[in-house]
């Protein structure tokens, strides 16, 4: 190759580096998701939450695992996350679900740090505590949605449908027994029914979500006024989808 066609190739080469360079500065300072699949998002914006409505916020989630079931996740700087979100967080969604080692919520929906608040209790029951969270996350922090996810084969609906006694776990099964109640099946009523099992673990989460709107004049207050939505949800364990609750 001749020096002129060296040099011609090579100032190709920077200027391609260059617009990309570019383009990636100006997809970080828009707070885009992805760029060449690389996401250069740091974190949510305050601005970027609050220009979203609640439904635009489920759509948001429900796109999330639609990403992770087909194993097209983005690619989080969980580290630029980090230093984005360490003097302020602005997350768009508050997520109730179970303690279950394979339902961690944030990666089923592929969230990054400071997207979604996330409270984790075998049963995804609903207690003081927890509502006390969801107000801060709503009222306090501006979160627009809340989403109680159960999910399928959940053990601790199973050991509420099998009447467990242990320990402090107890009183928490007893926290699902009105959803076990309120199932109407005339078939196996009992553990070993994954079918039963599943029926009553999407009541447990419309039982959560009633108790939410019970307990918290605040919340309900915010959802009557359209500032916020309480939706339900299943994690299918099968095939890893999320199935909004009608």
């Amino acid at each position: 190759m001749s020096n002129k066609s060296h040099s011609c190739s090579s100032r190709r080469q920077a200027i391609k580096t260059t617009i990309a360079a570019g383009a990636a500065g100006l997809a970080a300072s828009a707070g885009l998701l992805s760029f060449s699949g690389v996401s250069f998002a740091a974190a949510l914006t305050k601005e970027r939450r609050d220009a979203m409505s609640p439904d635009d916020v489920i759509a948001m989630l429900q796109k999330g695992n639609e990403r992770f079931r087909a194993g097209k996740m983005e690619q989080h700087d969980y580290l630029a996350q980090k230093r984005a979100s360490a003097t302020g967080q602005y997350p768009a969604a508050a997520i109730l679900s179970c303690i279950d080692s394979r339902t961690p919520a944030e990666i089923l929906m592929d969230m990054g740090l400071g997207e979604t608040f996330n409270a984790r209790v075998a049963g995804n029951i609903c207690n003081d505590d927890i509502v006390g969270s969801l107000e801060f996350a709503c009222a306090a922090a501006g979160s627009k949605v809340i989403l109680v996810m159960g999910h399928t084969a959940c053990g601790a609906v199973k050991g509420a449908i099998d009447n467990v006694k242990l320990g402090k776990l107890t009183g928490l099964l007893d926290e699902i027994q009105p959803a076990v109640k309120a199932t109407k099946y005339d078939g196996d009523r009992t553990s070993k029914n994954a079918e039963f099992v599943d029926l009553v673990a999407a009541n447990n989460v419309r039982r959560s979500i009633e108790e939410i709107r019970d307990e918290s004049e605040v919340l309900a207050k915010l959802e009557k006024e359209g500032k916020i939505k309480i939706v339900g949800a299943m994690y299918h364990l099968s095939d890893g989808r999320l199935e909004i609750l009608g």
